[in-house]
């Protein structure tokens, strides 16, 4: 702990300049601000007034818990249901913050408003850098990046799917899990994750003709303690072995 807060102490003494810190974080927030318009699209095909599908983006602005309240409410699912499930997606943002808070040291004034852009992708460029200076220019140009043009393109993607009516004509309904397993894959780096990924997936499938809409997103997520309990008990004992 000591050491990771020496290390974004250094005001002025970073080993990256921050331009490049800039272009990392533009980078990030292009990319996946693009990714709106099949929110947009997702939102409006599944029943949504543009209202609704532009008040979610810019008051909820995370991407997985957006999509997965407006994929249970296109299945037919209960409204609590699935804006449960989109809550449990959206915790993840609160144990970011933790971490954030301490490196960021904001003023109290500003952190409510920087806790919404407290995401997947702020996180993941703030803690990349190593300096608190980059480590704020990152988070800041990520997330105003991100949250301009995902709002932005939200709206295009509404009113594009209001212009074509129904959305499964054109198989546009499959664009939301579509960017969302592109954006998920390349995260699975190691064969836990993948084994949390994919026994979350066999779950969710397996369970989806017998439950209501939006409980096999809840119960899929029972994957992971399950995974790490398994992976657990197979490393423990080597371990214990090695030791003795």
């Amino acid at each position: 702990m000591t050491e990771q807060t020496a290390r974004v102490d250094k005001r002025d003494g970073g080993d990256k300049p921050d331009s490049a810190v800039v272009r990392d974080a533009l980078g990030v927030g292009v990319a996946v601000g693009l990714s709106g318009f099949a929110f947009g699209v997702t939102s409006a095909g599944s029943g949504l007034t543009l209202l609704q599908t532009c008040a979610l983006s810019l008051l909820v602005f995370t991407g997985a818990s957006q999509f997965a309240l407006v994929g249970a409410l296109a299945a037919g699912g209960n409204p609590l249901t699935a804006a449960a499930g989109a809550f449990f997606l959206g915790v993840r943002n609160a144990f970011y913050g933790l971490r954030l808070s301490q490196l960021l040291a904001l003023p109290r004034a500003v952190r409510p408003f920087a806790a919404q852009w407290v995401i997947d992708e702020t996180t993941a460029v703030a803690l990349a850098q190593p300096t608190r200076r980059s480590v704020r220019i990152g988070f800041t140009v990520t997330g105003l990046s991100l949250y301009v043009l995902w709002n932005l393109t939200t709206l295009v993607g509404a009113l594009g799917a209001e212009a074509i009516g129904d959305t499964d004509t054109w198989g546009l309904d499959a664009a939301g899990p579509a960017v969302f397993l592109a954006l998920l894959a390349p995260m699975l780096t190691n064969g836990v994750e993948r084994a949390v990924a994919g026994l979350a997936v066999l779950l969710g499938l397996g369970l989806l003709p017998v439950l209501p809409a939006g409980v096999p997103v809840l119960v899929a997520a029972l994957a992971a303690p399950v995974v790490l309990w398994a992976h657990g008990r197979s490393t423990g004992p080597a371990a214990r072995g090695g030791d003795r």
